[in-house]
């Protein structure tokens, strides 16, 4: 169960955002409202929801989710493979600091972005991706042996993060798309399948037995629901267009 989450405010300088997904400029004001409803929706699954404020210095600051991972025991600040969004881990550690005594982090050469890790109870699976590098998750998994937990290593093809195709949602079921659907080391999960059409919706977050999906993948909220799952619908059309989710804007422990 998680209790808290923490968020940042898209800045204005969130148009500058890096993208490969040319769906257009996100539109900042309804990036604001969308972000507000995504707030609401972390509250109505009862989490205390700490808001930071915008850092217009970095367009990509509000995918917040990329430059720590938060485990039971430590936080460790990352070191983002993109180089724009390197010094967004600045200040991070004192506004965690009320939650955490303990920190790592991971040191260059080694690049690690949150979004390349998805935690199943005590275990970890990392992605290598163009953001997270071998050395950077070989540093992870050495901090995570440190505190008695364990991770294995996944080779990405397509996607920009390993969390852009799989969201781990509790009681052995795994949302997968593409590369994920029948990679070898995930099948010990009961996998629900994205279909390639409705791909965006793989990322979506568990959050206290419900689940968050993006609005307008009617096949895959469906499916979930079916899996026994009660879902919120959130939008985030302006984030995608930065090649962003759900997963991506808050830090949940």
């Amino acid at each position: 169960m998680f209790i808290r989450a923490i968020v940042r405010t898209p800045g204005k300088s969130i148009v500058n955002g890096l993208s490969n997904a040319n769906l257009g400029i996100p539109d900042y004001e309804l990036a604001l409202q969308q972000h507000r409803a995504y707030i609401q929706a972390l509250d109505s699954c009862g989490l205390e929801v700490l808001v930071l404020e915008s850092n217009e210095d970095y367009p990509d600051s509000t995918f917040i989710e990329d430059v720590a991972v938060l485990t039971p025991d430590c936080a460790v600040i990352t070191n983002p493979g993109a180089p724009s969004r390197k010094g967004e881990i600045n200040g991070l550690r004192e506004v965690l600091r009320q939650f955490y005594s303990k920190f790592e982090q991971i040191q260059a050469p080694g690049t690690l972005e949150g979004g390349d890790i998805m935690m199943v109870n005590s275990h970890y699976y990392i992605g290598l991706s163009n953001r997270t590098n071998l050395e950077g998750a070989q540093q992870l998994i050495s901090i995570l042996v440190k505190y008695g937990m364990s991770a294995s290593l996944l080779e990405l093809k397509d996607m920009l993060h390993l969390k852009t195709g799989l969201a781990y949602l509790e009681n052995n079921n795994l949302l997968a798309a593409g590369e994920f659907i029948n990679h070898p080391l995930l099948q010990k999960y009961h996998i629900l399948p994205i279909d390639m059409n409705e791909s965006y919706a793989a990322n979506c977050i568990w959050v206290n037995d419900r689940v968050l999906v993006p609005a307008g993948y009617s096949i895959a909220k469906e499916m979930i629901e079916k899996a026994g799952y009660a879902t919120i619908e959130v939008d985030v059309s302006e984030f995608r267009k930065l090649d962003g989710g759900l997963s991506c804007l808050s830090l949940r422990f």
